[in-house]
């Protein structure tokens, strides 16, 4: 579908206002002047009518009254006509005849005013009446030489409306490509990141919104780039600990094909080949729940669950686990149920996922604490231990692949730096929250929320 260019919308639009408000201001123009026009020829001939009447009072008979409003009214437009006691109109035009009425004459003999308009063969005429002694006196225009001036000045408002609309369309494309240049810088933008530039940056001119537009593809170009950043770094990472058990299982592998390992060693290779083995089912499996978190067919059996029952469950498990390498496992029991709708797999999946990270950093007699209690419309599962724990700095990218794993990587023992990620994950898509912290045990602190059913 072909769309319009916001340069042609605007011109256009500018165009069309132009010209509605020209069409309406040519109509009140047009309007005004005829009924001016109107008016003052109304006024002007009463006017003369007054005159026409005075004229006849002041004469001796009608046919000299009417030689000298002749004489008078010669260069005027106005045509004049008398009317006597019987009713028979005098007039030396046409015009003047046509356009008194009867009832006009019967008006003014009857000692009235008239003031009419009549259509008569050769146009509109404007009729005015006044009483004399003798009869009456009329004074007519016709309006149809009259209209001249009205055309005229009807002609140049049109032609003031189609310079103003030419000015308006100028005008209009002028403000439209102002407007559509960053815009279009914009797009230009988009496309360049699209393609896969991650130098983009945006000027942050012209009208507000355009400025707010042009600051978040900056963001967008700079999140980019840090997100690509990471995820190199992820994918080097991720490479470096699936090549080492690789080694290992091909060097061994390759040693026990040629026959080179002692036949009493044997069992300890294997044992090393298992452990290499469980290393990289580890990864890979960390690897495939990562990648199922972010796919939308992600499934979850959510089911009313007493997390008092997960919390017995895992400590079941666990406390043999921490035992073994002298760490004591607490657990600290909330007394009233904490009834919650959601999958028990997934739960206890994370819970699992804290424990093992808890462990793999506990040194030694110092302790593991697993709580589980109510605050207010949440339920609250925590996992604290008493390891060297997370700076403020850590704590903030607690949940980002392999952050932590690159920041501690030779400096204190690491898994596969995909667990906090999973964990986070899970915990959102069963609709609740998971942030970390500093525990009283003096090492990391991470409590999971979800709303109580």
């Amino acid at each position: 579908m072909k769309r319009t260019r916001l340069t042609t919308r605007i011109a256009l639009l500018s165009i069309g206002i132009a010209v509605v408000t020209a069409l309406i201001a040519g109509a009140l123009s047009i309007g005004l002047i005829r009924t001016s026009s109107s008016s003052t020829a109304r006024t002007t001939l009463a006017r003369l009518a007054d005159v026409a009447q005075t004229v006849a009072e002041r004469t001796a008979n009608a046919t000299a009254a009417q030689v000298k409003l002749r004489t008078a009214f010669g260069g005027l437009k106005v045509r004049i006509a008398f009317a006597d006691r019987s009713g028979t109109l005098r007039a030396n035009q046409p015009i003047a005849r046509d356009a008194v009425t009867a009832a006009d004459v019967a008006s003014v003999l009857a000692g009235h005013n008239v003031s009419a308009t009549h259509s008569t063969r050769s146009g509109t005429a404007l009729v005015e009446g006044r009483p004399t002694t003798n009869g009456g006196v009329f004074a007519v225009e016709r309006r149809v030489d009259a209209v001249a001036p009205e055309e005229r000045a009807i002609r140049r408002i049109v032609i003031a409306l189609l310079i103003a609309g030419g000015i308006a369309a100028l005008l209009g494309l002028a403000v439209a490509a102002r407007l559509a240049r960053p815009l279009r810088r914009t797009a230009a933008a988009a496309h360049a990141l699209a393609a896969g530039r991650r130098d983009v940056s945006l000027p942050a001119e012209g009208p507000a919104e355009v400025v707010e537009v042009s600051e978040a593809i900056n963001a967008l170009s700079h999140a980019l780039t840090q997100s690509e950043g990471r995820q190199r770094e992820f994918l080097l990472s991720v490479s470096h600990d699936l090549r080492t058990p690789l080694t290992a299982l091909s060097g061994y592998a390759e040693s026990l094909a040629s026959g080179v390992v002692p036949a009493g060693e044997t069992g300890q290779v294997g044992g090393v080949m298992l452990s290499e083995a469980k290393r990289l089912e580890r990864l890979v499996g960390d690897l495939l729940d990562l990648a199922r978190l972010g796919a939308h067919d992600f499934r979850l059996e959510a089911s009313h669950v007493d997390l008092n029952d997960v919390v017995r469950a895992a400590a079941a498990v666990w406390s043999a686990r921490c035992a073994a390498s002298g760490v004591a496992l607490q657990v600290e029991g909330w007394l009233a149920p904490l009834p919650v709708i959601t999958d028990v797999g997934r739960i206890r999946q994370s819970l699992d996922g804290l424990l093992e990270n808890a462990l793999r950093v506990t040194p030694a007699g110092r302790p593991i604490v697993l709580a589980s209690r109510a605050e207010g419309a949440a339920a609250v599962l925590e996992v604290r231990d008493g390891g060297p724990g997370l700076t403020d700095a850590d704590i903030a990218v607690a949940f980002q692949q392999g952050e932590l794993f690159r920041r501690y990587r030779g400096v204190r023992e690491v898994g596969t730096g995909l667990g906090l990620a999973i964990v986070h994950g899970l915990v959102t898509r069963l609709g609740g929250t998971i942030e970390a912290g500093h525990a009283a045990e003096g090492g990391a602190r991470f409590t999971v929320r979800l709303p109580l059913a």
